[in-house]
């Protein structure tokens, strides 16, 4: 049986070599001109981390003292490294990225991997998608360069050491040219660690294509075995994933615009022609979707997105722009002219299936209530939160936070065994003839400072929101032990919790209970807490 083959990957390394001082610059305002270093301490004195182009051209180079720097440059600027917001940065423009491929990931500090197989034809090709990318970052007032090849090795080797690239250029390695374009490369571009670098230096292997007629055994005894790791990752002959910040979608569908978009009335009119594309799809596949979400990729490098999630699967476009309305219309396209949304994709990150309805002769025999209650419960969740719209379903537990689960309500809930359904009831607090609960559950048991004449007697009087209660009358008490099963990490005598009912002056009635006993030899007195209120 032959093998089958891999489909071809077309991989672009997108490198930014000076994204944290590209961006102080854009944050310093007007620039004095200086040359920018970047200094991080390393054993109590500042050290270079990073240096722009007229810092480096001076001799400044990562790792020197800042002093000396100084001394060749006197009127150097040093600022602190801000690690922290550089990530957020890459992370905001990797988010941006998504407007070429779903797979974007990071790569380093200083860079992004894109798998672009089967995006390029959206562009004009692999050149023009390379020419938008950097042209659109460069205009961002960053330093870019990239390179497009078979393999996120090569690509990362052709982007940081091909040769003749200037500042926003890119360079397109032909789909298995990936060894010619490595062997003038140096050997530092396989991503090696510098001793391993060094060490082949000294006998003469400083290009690629120095190590490729080379046997990988004796390459492997003297260097390490990740020297011939590398060149198999570079060449193709190992695999190496490329894995996305984000899950990709299964279901995508992109559209660009000619000129930005800012009015609201626009980008509706986008969501309507997106989503009724999704929906024929979607329904020549008998799916429906669950999550959707409508991204807008605005000029000036930002990123507003409009989500919606439905209670069961639905594609139905009337319904999902009337869920998408109240989103779309919070959304800032960009107030300044030019600067406004540029593009648009709408992704379905979670399907499932949705067979064709039966319907019968009359209205009447047609399931149009569940689908109109499917409609209303996803109306009401987007306008009050999914927190507000849930089933509370009961829970064998006697523990009364543990009593009952909310879930969403269009949930389906397990139905109880047939076999037994006398026993499985009186197994349920409220079917054994137990004093009955308060109708109102406090979200956690409140603590409360309580007084009582005897170590196990109900309190005569306690302090609750700093308000004092005297009780008149008290029930109890009902003890309820947590569920050693559940929850391990309690002792015995923390886990007992003793219920009673209060009746104070003025007629309210409280639900409290004591956590722990009293015992001469426990080190923790028990504590009381207010857990529900009475009608």
């Amino acid at each position: 049986m032959p093998l089958k083959k891999r489909p071809s990957r077309r991989i672009l390394s997108v490198w930014l070599p000076l994204l944290e001082i590209d961006r102080l610059r854009q944050g310093a305002g007007k620039d004095d001109g200086r040359p920018i270093v970047l200094t991080m301490p390393v054993n109590g004195r500042p050290v270079i981390s990073a240096a722009d182009t007229v810092a480096a051209a001076g001799g400044v180079v990562p790792g020197m003292p800042l002093g000396d720097a100084r001394a060749l440059l006197p009127e150097l600027r040093a600022v602190d490294a801000d690690p922290a917001g550089t990530a957020r940065d890459l992370e905001r423009l990797a988010d941006w990225c998504g407007r070429y491929s779903p797979i974007v990931a990071l790569d380093g500090a200083d860079g992004l991997l894109i798998d672009t197989s089967g995006c390029d034809h959206l562009f004009g090709g692999e050149a023009g998608l390379c020419r938008d990318l950097t042209g659109r970052i460069a205009e961002f007032g960053l330093t870019v360069r990239a390179a497009l090849a078979d393999t996120p090795g090569a690509a990362w080797a052709v982007a940081r050491y091909g040769a003749g690239m200037a500042h926003g250029e890119a360079t397109v390695v032909a789909p298995g040219t990936a060894r010619t374009a490595l062997e003038p490369l140096p050997v530092s571009a396989l991503r090696l660690m510098q001793p391993v670098v060094e060490a082949l230096t000294q006998i003469g292997l400083r290009r690629i294509g120095d190590l490729l007629p080379l046997p990988r055994a004796p390459l492997a005894r003297r260097f390490g075995a990740d020297v011939g790791r590398r060149l198999d990752l570079a060449l193709g002959i190992a695999f190496e994933p490329v894995s996305p910040r984000l899950p990709v979608p299964p279901w995508r569908l992109r559209m660009a615009f000619p000129e930005p978009l800012v009015r609201p009335e626009d980008a509706a009119a986008v969501a309507r022609r997106l989503v009724r594309a999704l929906c024929e799809r979607l329904e020549r596949e008998r799916l429906g979707v669950r999550d959707l979400t409508l991204a807008f990729y605005r000029a000036d490098g930002g990123v507003v997105r409009a989500t919606l999630g439905t209670g069961r699967p639905s594609r139905d476009p009337g319904h999902l722009l009337g869920l998408l309305r109240e989103p779309l219309a919070g959304l800032d396209l960009g107030s300044v002219p030019g600067h406004g949304a540029e593009a648009a994709v709408l992704s379905a990150s979670r399907v499932e299936p949705l067979s064709a309805r039966q319907l019968g002769l009359t209205a009447e025999t047609t399931d149009s209530g569940a689908e109109a209650m499917a409609e209303l419960v996803d109306r009401l969740t987007h306008r009050l939160g999914p927190q507000s719209v849930v089933r509370p379903v009961l829970r064998e537990s006697h523990v009364p936070e543990r009593a009952v689960a909310n879930l969403p309500p269009l949930a389906r809930v397990a139905a109880p065994p047939v076999e037994r359904p006398a026993a499985r009831l009186a197994e349920w607090p409220r079917f054994r003839g137990l004093p009955a609960r308060p109708l109102r559950l406090l979200p956690r048991p409140e603590p409360i400072e309580a007084m009582s004449l005897l170590p196990d007697s109900p309190p005569a009087m306690f302090y609750w929101r700093r308000l004092p209660h005297r009780v008149r009358h008290a029930d109890g008490p009902e003890r309820i032990a947590a569920e050693w099963w559940c929850d391990d990490s309690v002792t015995e005598a923390e886990a007992v919790r003793d219920y009673y009912r209060l009746e104070v002056e003025g007629g309210r009635r409280f639900w409290v209970f004591r956590r722990g006993l009293y015992r001469p030899e426990a080190a923790a007195i028990p504590v009381w807490y207010l857990h529900g209120l009475f009608a």
